[in-house]
């Protein structure tokens, strides 16, 4: 059996924490390493040791998960975060999505939801749901109005095309090299280079170029 995913979790209501614990512990290959109440006691905690996933709370007292969220990505960018709230709130969640977040829940998701989401992000790296979704589109639409044209020196190579409109249909980075015969180290490789051919900061960045330059329609996530 391989390793179990390294968990840790932040959040200063201290009964959802304990049960988000209780739940993700049931499963054998989840391993819960850490909590903290806030994102400043988070920090101090990562550095000594480092989770696979972090569970985020947005509202909490000394630092909120809105300011930590961008720290977690800067100095350790290969944790998954998946922000935690009691709010749909589609503008913040397309921000938190921008920012860097793998995967946005309302705590009053189920506890299979929450594990699923784990998994998810770390296998796959992100994690999406209606949510996140909608809250995509609403942001491309804002966008599309705040930005009057796209960046006129962006082209793209066939095969950078067809490994983008594969992203935007939420397949793995297994799943492209398989389609397209590539190692997936070279699929990641051209992955990154889009991100910096187009300018965007994630996926969810991505996505919204592929919606604005007409490569794929204005759904980008089925449901």
């Amino acid at each position: 059996m391989s390793e179990p995913i390294k968990v840790a979790i932040a959040d200063d209501h201290v009964l959802f924490r304990a049960g988000v614990k209780t739940t993700l512990s049931m499963h054998k290959d989840i391993k819960m390493i850490a909590e903290a109440d806030n994102g400043m006691q988070l920090l101090n905690i990562l550095k000594h040791v480092q989770p696979d996933v972090i569970l985020l709370d947005i509202q909490m007292p000394i630092m909120d998960g809105i300011a930590t969220l961008p720290e977690i990505k800067h100095l350790y960018p290969d944790i998954k975060v998946i922000m935690l709230t009691m709010h749909n709130d589609h503008s913040m969640i397309s921000k938190l999505m921008e920012l860097g977040a793998n995967s946005y829940l309302t705590k009053n998701s189920d506890s299979e939801i929450i594990y699923q989401a784990v998994k998810t992000v770390y296998e796959q790296e992100y994690y999406f749901n209606q949510l996140t979704n909608k809250a995509l589109i609403d942001g491309l639409r804002t966008k599309r109005q705040a930005e009057a044209s796209l960046p006129a020196d962006v082209k793209l190579s066939d095969k950078e095309i067809s490994i983008l409109r594969m992203i935007c249909e939420e397949k793995s980075t297994k799943e492209i090299a398989d389609l397209v015969d590539l190692s997936p180290r070279t699929v990641e490789a051209i992955r990154d280079k889009l991100k910096v051919k187009t300018g965007a900061k994630s996926l969810a960045g991505l996505v919204m170029y592929a919606v604005k330059s007409g490569i794929i329609e204005n759904r980008p996530f089925a449901n």
